[in-house]
């Protein structure tokens, strides 16, 4: 800090090189953090014509006619004019050129990748929780450079300006913003992405979700032999890929699917849904014939069936010994009361959920007393997001947990000073576990394969759960 200082005050100068050495000290005492003793650069692109010309005025006549700040210039020049790039003959300087790329040594600057408007709070928190990761873990060798996107042409202007060999990014946020960023792998840079669409990983893009292959895969490893299987799912992106992934992995294990049914997210078919996979009309009509019978008998043991059937909705066992359900929200709340009142007894069927049960919220739910769910018991992690809250002011997004991870991996790289062929060995090992704040991880096919517990909720609480 007293050399901050020193340099501030002989900022009165008229050097130009001390000019731009002061520009870009006040840029730094800006961007530090008002609540951790750590900056984060924020790069963002101007936005009105007449400040463009005005800077790019100032440049010009500013800078030395030796033009020793020329690659600064032109960096000002990038931001603020689109160039047009020329990605046949940029690749063809690049292609021969790979082999020595993995030899490149991995840069100490991370470039953070995330969408300026859409999404804001996930966009908000991660920034927030890089930031604070840095200071947790007490890493001063590298920085990350926040930059903030507006729309995929952005992004890939922001990337080849940015891209060298032995470069990281983390991101872009979603799939289709990550849809192209492979092309970008002949620069010699290195991808983690927080895309769900796993096609995309491969080459240099390595994806870092909350993937509920991993979810699924500890269910039907945790159920016992021959369980049957039913599953009632939202009529959405998220419900609609549990069913598409749901029958490879079922296949895989000894249990069977025996039914499946969605709903509207308005939930106004809720009902219907629930009873055409409970067999409800069925089982009902079955009942109501089984008391005709036994109404017009009058020996003792027909009375007193009769007498005990009156109590029950069904006649009839399910064929189902689970039921998955992977939603979350009010929607959850809504869903889980209805299955016992159409004769669902989680007391006699196993409710089972999903990773996106994991928040306190649906703990003290009745319905779901007993029900079990894939995550990570939280007292990993519970420290962390209570430090971040009181930090922020905010409960964060559940996906702040990815940062801390990442920053424990790039910190590892380079201390023990990696190059690019080191760095991909590492993760693309097999035999190599890393271990996070979000449980055991390893990277299969350069998406990340998480090890996860079988936790029951029980008085709203969680806890580890046997085999179901």
């Amino acid at each position: 800090m007293p050399n901050l200082f020193n340099n501030l005050r002989e900022c009165f100068g008229f050097s130009q090189i001390m000019k731009s050495t002061c520009f870009n000290i006040f840029t730094d005492l800006k961007l530090m953090s008002s609540r951790l003793p750590i900056g984060v650069d924020i790069i963002y692109k101007p936005l009105f014509k007449l400040s463009i010309l005005f800077t790019l005025t100032f440049i010009i006549s500013c800078a030395p006619q030796n033009f020793i700040f020329k690659e600064e210039s032109i960096k000002k020049i990038e931001e603020k004019e689109p160039t047009i790039i020329q990605p046949i003959e940029k690749k063809e300087e690049k292609t021969n050129e790979e082999i020595l790329f993995s030899e490149q040594k991995i840069l100490n600057e991370i470039n953070l990748l995330l969408p300026k408007t859409k999404n804001q709070k996930i966009t908000t928190d991660l920034i927030n929780a890089f930031e604070y990761s840095l200071y947790k873990k007490e890493i001063k060798n590298f920085k990350i450079n926040v930059n903030l996107y507006s729309d995929n042409n952005d992004l890939n202007e922001i990337i080849l300006k940015n891209a060298q060999p032995g470069k990281i990014f983390i991101g872009p946020l979603t799939s289709k913003d990550a849809s192209k960023i492979n092309q970008h792998c002949s620069e010699g840079v290195l991808f983690f992405s927080f895309a769900s669409d796993r096609n995309l990983a491969g080459n240099c893009v390595y994806l870092i979700n909350l993937f509920p292959e991993d979810d699924l895969i500890t269910l039907f490893n945790s159920f016992e032999a021959d369980s049957k299987i039913a599953l009632l799912f939202p009529d959405n992106n998220y419900g609609h890929y549990i069913n598409s992934i749901i029958d490879s992995i079922a296949t895989r294990s000894n249990s069977i699917i025996v039914n499946r049914a969605f709903y509207k997210e308005d939930l106004t078919d809720a009902r219907q849904a629930i009873k055409e996979l409970g067999k409800y009309e069925i089982r009902k009509y079955e009942l109501e014939r089984q008391k005709n019978i036994l109404s017009k008998k009058n020996d003792e043991i027909s009375k007193k069936a009769l007498k005990k059937i009156q109590r029950f909705e069904t006649a009839g066992a399910l064929d189902f010994t689970h039921i998955i359900l992977p939603d979350y929200g009010i929607r959850l709340l809504q869903i889980a009361p209805l299955l016992p009142f159409y004769d669902i007894d989680p007391n006699r069927v196993q409710f089972v959920g999903t990773g996106v049960w994991d928040n306190e919220a649906f703990f003290d739910e009745p319905s779901l007393q007993g029900a079990i769910f894939p995550g990570i018991d939280k007292n990993k992690r519970v420290d962390y997001i209570n430090e971040y809250i009181k930090n922020y002011g905010q409960k964060p997004e559940r996906a702040i947990t990815i940062p801390y991870d990442l920053i424990g991996i790039v910190a590892y790289v380079l201390n023990n000073e990696l190059d690019l062929k080191s760095f991909y060995k590492l993760l693309n090992e097999d035999q190599i576990t890393f271990d996070g704040i979000d449980g055991q991880f390893t990277f299969k096919n350069n998406i990340i394969s998480r090890e996860l517990s079988l936790l029951k909720i029980s008085k709203g609480k969680t806890e580890l759960a046997e085999w179901i």
